[in-house]
C-alpha cells in the first residue's frame, strides 16, 4: 500500500510503504489505537511514552508507566502487522526504563527528543530496534553522531528534523520561532548535508524525516522534492476517529481559530505551542498553582516554581476536561475542520498530493 508516488521510507531492514510518520503525542493522545490505524495504512504509527501510566491507568509511578507502555505496544501489535514506533522524551525521569521496555517488547523504532539522546544506545543495548534522534539542527545531529560513534560504535538509523511550527514543546528559543533562518525547509537541507558523510561511513542510507507544520499533501510533495525520506505529521492525526484522546479534545482542534493558537512557557522550562484557553490565561495571571506533584516526570520541572502541573493538565485535556488543562497543537491546527477516519485522512492527503503543482 502506497498513497504517494514516492519511494518507501527505508530504515535499515524496515520498510514503511507510505513514507509518513505519525508524530508521538503525549499525554495519551497517540497510544495503540492511533498508532495501529496509521500502521495499517502503511505509515509508521507511533505510541507516546510520556506519562503513559497516567493516561492508561491513572497511576503515575515509574513502574506504572513501564507496565502501561508494554501493554500499549502489545495491544498495537495485535491490531496491526505494520511498522510501529515509540516516542520517548529524553527529559522524562524514567527515560532509561522506558527505552529498555520498548526494546524488550520488540518495538520497531524508538524516536527520542526533548533533549539530546546521548545515552540511548547504552540503554537500548544490542538490538534490532532502530534508534532515531529528533533534532532541530545539523549541529545537534553531528554532536549525537560523534558521541554515539565514539562511545558505542553506533550511528543513528535516521533523524527526525523538527521545525518551529510544530505543536507541543519546541527545541527553539522564542526569538527563533518566527525567524526565517529557522524555517524547516532550511533545517532539513542542513541536516541532509551533515548526514551524507555519515552515510558514507555507515555504508547505508540514513533517512532524514521532516517534521513541524506539515499539514497538506502539497506540503508532503514539497518536502519530498527537497530529498527527505519521509514526513512526520501529528496535528492532523488528532482529528481522527482512531486518535486515543477524548472527543472534547478533538473538538477543541475543530473549533480553534488561528488567533487561538499561541506560544506558552511550559513549566518544564521550554516554549510550547498550544490552544490558549481559560486555563492557560489564568495560569499566566498567576491564578494556578500545583496542588501536588503526582510524579516527578520531567527532570527539568521545578514544582515549587511551576504555575501548574503539566502532566495533570495534559491528562485532564486528554480526558476532555479542558477547564483543567489545555491542548498542544501545531501552527496549522486552526485549519482542522472535521474529524475523519485515519483511512480517509490518508486518502485526502493523497488527493492533495496529486493535485499539487509540480
Amino acid at each position: 500500500m502506497a498513497y504517494f508516488e514516492h519511494e518507501p521510507l527505508v530504515i535499515g531492514d524496515i520498510t514503511v510503504e507510505t513514507p509518513v510518520v505519525q508524530g508521538g503525542m503525549g499525554v495519551g493522545i497517540s497510544l495503540s489505537g492511533l498508532a495501529s490505524a496509521v500502521a495499517n495504512e502503511g505509515g509508521l504509527g507511533v505510541i507516546s511514552a510520556a506519562m503513559v501510566g497516567m493516561a492508561c491507568s491513572g497511576a503515575a509511578t515509574a513502574q506504572d508507566n513501564i507496565t502501561a507502555l508494554r501493554e500499549e505496544i502489545r495491544r498495537a501489535k495485535k491490531m496491526t502487522k505494520g511498522v510501529l514506533g515509540v516516542n520517548i522524551m529524553v527529559a522524562l525521569s524514567d527515560f532509561e526504563e522506558l527505552v529498555k521496555a520498548s526494546v524488550e517488547e520488540g518495538i520497531d523504532v524508538i524516536f527520542a527528543g526533548a533533549g539530546l539522546p546521548l545515552q540511548l544506545p547504552a540503554f537500548a543495548g544490542k538490538t534490532k530496534t532502530k534508534l532515531v534522534p529528533i533534532v532541530s539542527s545539523a549541529r545537534a545531529a553531528k554532536l549525537i553522531t560523534k558521541w554515539w560513534r565514539e562511545k558505542y560504535d553506533r550511528i543513528p538509523d535516521a533523524f527526525v528534523v523538527e521545525g518551529p511550527l510544530a505543536g507541543g514543546h519546541l527545541g527553539f528559543k522564542k526569538e527563533q520561532i518566527d525567524d526565517p533562518a529557522y524555517r524547516l525547509e532550511n533545517l532539513v537541507v542542513q541536516v541532509m548535508e551533515a548526514v551524507r558523510p555519515m552515510e558514507q561511513e555507515a555504508g547505508r542510507k540514513i533517512p532524514v524525516i521532516a517534521a513541524g507544520g506539515i499539514f497538506t499533501g502539497a506540503d508532503i510533495k514539497r518536502f519530498f522534492k527537497l530529498g527527505v525520506g519521509a514526513v512526520q505529521m501529528a496535528t492532523r492525526f488528532v482529528a481522527t476517529d482512531e486518535c486515543d484522546a477524548d472527543i472534547a479534545f478533538k473538538n477543541a482542534y475543530v473549533a480553534c481559530k488561528k488567533e487561538d493558537i499561541g506560544i506558552i512557557q511550559s513549566p518544564v522550562g521550554m516554549p510550547g505551542r498550544a490552544i490558549v484557553n481559560d486555563f492557560l490565561r489564568q495560569a499566566a495571571q498567576g491564578e494556578k498553582h500545583p496542588q501536588v506533584c503526582p510524579f516527578h516526570c520531567i527532570i527539568s520541572c521545578k514544582q515549587k516554581q511551576s504555575p501548574y502541573c503539566i502532566s495533570a493538565a495534559l491528562i485532564n485535556a486528554y480526558r476532555g476536561k479542558l477547564d483543567g488543562g489545555f491542548a498542544f497543537v501545531g501552527a496549522n491546527g486552526w485549519r482542522v475542520d472535521e474529524i475523519v477516519p485515519v483511512k480517509k485522512l490518508f486518502q485526502t492527503l493523497a488527493e492533495e498530493y496529486r493535485q499539487a503543482q509540480d
